[in-house]
């Protein structure tokens, strides 16, 4: 059996703020046994309409951010996952990035967000660049195969798929999922219905209100609803089995059965 958290706030404008919190949650996290945390898409820096000053925030992976993130997991001896704003040769825009870092402070895995946030009213591509469709990049923790997405992308199912023909029985769903009406909605019946169609693990981050919905959440291959932070920021932990993985997919072999796979536009 393997814990892992999910740690939920609001990132701002300062890096080391951001790092701060980070900091205490993940402590708190490893005192409830985590030994694997997640925190939300944006956790490096984060204004409600990303506008020059975004642009400024981003950096490369051997940046602060990213050097701030291996610290806590060298001292700690855990692996984290985080959104950042990373350095583009587009003077303009930069690339949604999820990193992936080890308890030896070394980065394992790098996601760029596919599916940018043109919808409801927001334009995310007017600043972020998308990012190039690659091979899935995964890790390993606990005997599981992680693999990441974000936030918007859970919209896209042939993401989650992607990543579960990769290997990944365990999904990271960095986010922030804004409000609106029906938002929350959504976001609870996406991340559930990703779980369920591919008998994974999906642990989902999202920054609290007053912007992201919040209810930040740990999903079982089955549809359970492990562990649900609501609204407010806070940590929440789970844990995880690769035996509840195999006593699923005997009773629903969904993937083994399917007739469809995911081709690339």
């Amino acid at each position: 059996m393997s814990t892992l958290a999910i740690g939920q706030f609001v990132p701002g404008t300062e890096r080391h703020t951001n790092l701060a919190v980070m900091e205490a949650f993940a402590e708190e996290a490893v005192r409830r046994g985590a030994t694997l945390v997640v925190f939300p898409e944006y956790s490096s820096f984060f204004e409600a309409d990303a506008g020059p000053a975004s642009v400024a925030a981003a950096e490369p992976l051997d940046g602060g951010f990213v050097s701030g993130v291996a610290a806590i997991c060298e001292r700690l001896g855990i692996h984290v996952v985080a959104g950042m704003l990373e350095r583009t040769d587009d003077g303009a825009r930069f690339s949604n990035t999820l990193v992936a870092v080890s308890p030896s402070g070394a980065v394992e895995a790098v996601y760029r967000k596919l599916h940018l946030y043109d919808a409801f009213g927001h334009k995310e591509s007017d600043r972020v660049v998308p990012g190039a469709i690659e091979e899935p990049q995964t890790f390993g923790w606990q005997g599981f195969t992680v693999g990441m997405q974000t936030c918007y992308d859970v919209r896209f199912p042939e993401v989650t798929r992607r990543l579960v023909d990769a290997g990944a029985n365990l999904v990271l769903v960095p986010a922030e999922w804004v409000r609106g009406p029906l938002k929350e909605h959504h976001w609870r019946t996406l991340v559930t219905a990703r779980a369920l169609e591919n008998t994974i693990y999906v642990a989902a981050a999202d920054h609290a209100p007053p912007i992201g919905v919040g209810n930040s959440m740990v999903v079982d291959p089955m549809g359970v609803e492990l562990v649900t932070i609501g609204d407010e920021s806070g940590v929440a932990v789970a844990e995880v089995t690769l035996d509840r993985i195999a006593a699923v997919r005997e009773i629903n072999p969904a993937l083994a059965l399917r007739r469809f796979g995911v081709i690339p536009l």
